[in-house]
């Protein structure tokens, strides 16, 4: 398959782009019932890097 690379090239990008933020999402989760607070933030942090993150990716 020729085309086969550049599929993974693309989904190598946005793991890249997108994993700090899948990772502050598992940590808030984990953390929901022994600290709420710090788990509210990690969570809202999470989702603005998601939002930004796509902004960016949108515009190149």
């Amino acid at each position: 398959m020729e085309g086969s690379g550049f599929l993974w090239f693309i989904i190598g990008i946005f793991l890249l782009i997108y994993s700090p933020a899948i990772i502050l999402f598992i940590v808030g989760l984990a953390k929901l019932k022994k600290d709420p607070k710090v788990a509210k933030i990690l969570l809202i942090l999470a989702g603005v890097y998601v939002l930004v993150g796509a902004g960016v990716c949108a515009i190149m």
